[in-house]
């Protein structure tokens, strides 16, 4: 088991399918950035997360939306995009995914916990609880 953990943003609003046996997965398209060699470099994730476990993060969840994701890695996909040219297909199964408190959205500033854990309970931070500043890094 390959276990890591990925911080970004959504490339676009999360996709829900259901496999021919009734069972629910939910696609999160992630683009994590790095910086190599004093240039910024963005790597997207296909993120799965199989069940109903963050269903209640759904609704908040839209593109552009920062999320933590952590996961099992899976085995790099090749493919050919429509040029023709060699893709690499990154795969996570997500064991666990929590609203980011760094990139917030402007609709996450005004109506939202900038932080805020997978399942709901009373510990959970309030808005006033949230980070007042952004990290500049």
């Amino acid at each position: 088991m390959n276990f890591m953990q990925i911080a970004g943003h959504l490339g676009a609003d999360p996709e829900v399918r259901f496999t021919s046996t009734g069972k629910k997965v939910t696609v999160l398209r992630v683009a994590a950035k790095s910086r190599k060699g004093g240039k910024d470099q963005t790597i997207w994730w296909r993120v799965t997360i199989w069940g109903e476990q963050y269903d209640a993060m759904m609704p908040h969840l839209k593109k552009g939306s920062a999320v933590i994701v952590f996961g099992n890695l899976e085995a790099p996909e090749i493919y050919n995009n429509r040029e023709g040219t060699p893709q690499i297909s990154l795969n996570i199964t997500a064991t666990y995914l929590q609203f980011s408190p760094f990139g917030r959205t402007e609709r996450e500033t005004t109506s939202e916990p900038a932080f805020a854990a997978a399942s709901a309970s009373a510990s959970s931070p309030t808005p006033q609880d949230s980070f007042e500043d952004e990290v500049p890094f």
